[in-house]
């Protein structure tokens, strides 16, 4: 029978440091088993998202991994960004792909979480699937409150469920979970009007009564002079890639360019022709499947 095959997808709190972004790659390289699918960067977000797979016990040492050469290099004391963030390894979510599950990848959310605290220092909160109260499961319950408030907070009415209850002094907290494949992606408006992204998000996401399973923040990019959807899609199958990006256009969004973060499963791009046609650095390459069995 072949072996259990699962996902991680490490986001870091660097996004400029090239040198960096290389010592976590080398990190992942390094564990045995371990397929690192790829590797990108924002600027103005100033994150970075690391895309691993193969059998849980090596994907789960990869993640630690990275997660060590992320707390010896990224100081959030100095970090800036357009993204939200608690930790210099922000988000460590894993995914089931083939003959794992849910629970399992609950388990490894959990094993990874003791590893993180016990190698690093780093306390951990763990969210949706491997949350350990329903409160917690929403990623955002805690992230949307960033570092710096959650210093204090965390001493007192939100501790980590793992580690702590202080957080590291410069690298903060990790976010650890098991969840769903999600689409991340962003919708690039030809506007520098930063208030206009931010309605059509509120409009779109889940939370604000908007489309179900979709997180929408309204970003400024500073660098391009545009601004930007920035969006998770946590159900494709539910709320298609097709609907939201029609949906954008339909509340006044001038669409520039789109973009794919990561990886995604054939099955999430049907219907999404007029997505991918304006997609910045598409390829094939970015199909979840093919990717793996590339590498394999």
């Amino acid at each position: 029978m072949a072996e259990p095959l699962i996902e991680c997808v490490p986001n870091f709190s660097e996004g400029r440091n090239a040198l960096t972004l290389n010592a976590i790659e080398t990190a992942i390289l390094s564990t045995n088993g371990a397929l690192l699918l790829g590797r990108e960067a924002d600027a103005d977000h100033n994150r970075s998202v690391f895309t691993i797979a193969g059998p849980p016990s090596a994907v789960l040492e990869a993640a630690v991994r990275a997660v060590a050469v992320a707390v010896e290099r990224i100081d959030l004391a100095g970090h800036s960004g357009a993204h939200p963030r608690i930790g210099a390894a922000d988000v460590i979510p894993f995914i089931p792909l083939s003959g794992a599950t849910m629970e399992d990848c609950a388990a490894l959310a959990h094993r990874a979480a003791s590893e993180i605290w016990r190698r690093s220092g780093v306390p951990c909160y763990l969210y949706e699937f491997a949350a350990l109260s329903p409160e917690r499961a929403n990623l955002e319950v805690i992230r949307k409150i960033g570092f710096e408030a959650l210093q204090s907070r965390a001493l007192a009415d939100l501790p980590p469920d793992v580690g702590g209850p202080a957080l590291h002094p410069t690298a903060g907290a990790c976010a650890v979970g098991a969840r769903r494949i999600l689409i991340a992606c962003n919708v690039n408006l030809d506007t520098n009007d930063v208030g206009i992204a931010k309605s059509i998000a509120r409009a779109i996401r889940a939370s604000s009564g908007g489309l179900p399973y979709v997180k929408a923040l309204g970003l400024a990019l500073p660098s391009r002079g545009l601004v930007q959807v920035s969006m998770n899609l946590t159900h494709y199958e539910a709320t298609p890639l097709s609907l939201v990006f029609n949906r954008i256009r339909e509340l006044g969004g001038r669409v520039c360019s789109t973009e794919i973060i990561g990886f995604v499963p054939g099955a999430a791009l049907v219907g999404a022709e007029e997505f991918l046609a304006v997609c910045e650095h598409w390829s094939e390459g970015r199909i979840l499947e093919k990717r793996i069995a590339e590498l394999l």
